[in-house]
């Protein structure tokens, strides 16, 4: 369940029996004409629906993240990748001193790979606790299904576009469309960036229908919690 939804009396009680956090990883950027907020939404989502069977805390989900090629786009939000290491490190020596041992980090965004990498060098220094680390959008079996639906599918195309990612009043193009190439824009400046993009979405189409979009979501649950629930040995 949300730690926002607990006191701290609650999760003392949790901590009497079980060692075990869910951390959601998110980001504040352009998702073309879908919320600012699609993969700090998504990893919250997916991992508060993961928990809940379970009874697992999931502490609010870190909202900023690495995004500079997207600072041309109004409303993005990037942090430097040190602040952000710190950031992730504090989060994870904070729960560490509560009495967490295992902690899930369920990523949204690509960008944040870094904290990845921080929570290997984390467990060397911290041998008595264990971190995982899931993309949950690109996991095998998630990426798998959004793959059977349609395989030109990208950032702030279809594949994001849930009945919770979307804005009231704001109308999707119906065309497909045609992909970016991505060692192409990994060279712009972030003016570049917006001038190549367009609206955003990377490429494909804008919208499939929401009984595609449940069934990516359900393998995703389902994805996540499994690796709360299986071996951390």
């Amino acid at each position: 369940m949300k730690v926002s939804e607990m006191n701290w009396s609650q999760v003392a009680d949790w901590l009497k029996h079980e060692d075990l956090a869910v951390l959601p990883l998110g980001s504040t950027e352009q998702h073309a004409g879908l919320s600012l907020s699609v993969d700090s939404i998504l990893s919250e989502k997916v991992a508060v629906d993961a928990a809940e069977p379970l009874g697992v805390p999931v502490f609010p989900v870190v909202s900023y993240g690495l995004t500079p090629y997207f600072l041309g786009y109004p409303g993005t939000v990037s942090l430097r990748i040190d602040t952000y290491i710190r950031l992730v490190r504090d989060i994870l020596d904070s729960l560490r001193g509560q009495g967490f041992r295992r902690i899930l980090i369920v990523n949204g965004h690509g960008g944040n790979q870094p904290a990845g990498a921080l929570a290997i060098e984390w467990m060397a220094d911290n041998p008595d606790c264990a971190v995982k680390f899931h993309n949950w959008w690109n996991a095998p079996k998630t990426f798998a299904k959004v793959q059977q639906i349609d395989k030109v599918a990208s950032h702030a195309s279809w594949m994001e576009n849930f009945p919770w990612t979307r804005l009231k009043g704001v109308e999707m193009p119906d065309q497909q469309k045609p992909m970016i190439e991505l060692e192409k824009m990994r060279v712009m400046n972030p003016e570049g960036v917006r001038k190549y993009l367009g609206d955003g979405n990377f490429g494909g189409y804008y919208q499939r229908s929401d009984t595609e979009m449940q069934a990516i979501w359900d393998i995703a649950v389902a994805e996540t919690r499994a690796l709360m629930d299986g071996d951390w040995s």
